[in-house]
């Protein structure tokens, strides 16, 4: 009938700055941590609920995000959930559960300033390169001294 679905898509902010290893092979890894918020209603009080998810990156990603983000920057990510198990050195059992991302775009770059002079924000991991920028303007207009129109500003975002 239907097949399985593991697919998971959130938009957080990276919780620490990203350390890239490499696996005995060469194949260079990332493992980090986004926050998400949940905003709730009791009674007629707003509530706010954080969710903290592991995330890891392979390849070419983790190399790119090491580069083009740190601890704050806004992030999507897009892939399956998968949960790992191993023994610790006292015997006990232990188990993390991850996202193992296979698309993430920055949404907000680290380094804000650049942002008003034209420079790219946002990009794709899945193993292309940041977005070009944007030449064209607006009809009638210059485009002197407007946001990139490639770059995704958080406030936008109708969620």
């Amino acid at each position: 009938m239907f097949g399985d679905l593991n697919r998971a898509e959130i938009i957080g902010n990276i919780t620490n700055d990203i350390q890239v290893r490499y696996t005995g092979s060469g194949t260079a890894v990332a493992s980090f941590g986004i926050a998400t918020n949940r905003s709730y209603r009791v009674e007629d009080e707003w509530k706010d609920e954080t969710t903290f998810h592991n995330v890891v990156v392979w390849g070419n990603q983790a190399e790119q995000l090491a580069q083009r983000a740190k601890k704050g920057t806004r992030v999507y990510v897009s892939g399956r959930l998968q949960t790992r198990s191993w023994d610790d050195a006292d015997g006990k059992k232990n188990y993390k559960t991850e996202i193992v991302s296979d698309d993430l775009i920055l949404l907000d770059r680290y380094e804000r300033g650049k942002l008003e002079g034209g420079a790219g924000a946002g990009g794709s991991f899945n193993g292309g390169s940041d977005a070009p920028a944007a030449k064209s303007s607006p009809k009638g207009g210059s485009g002197k001294g407007k946001k990139n129109d490639m770059v995704i500003d958080p406030d936008d975002l109708p969620f």
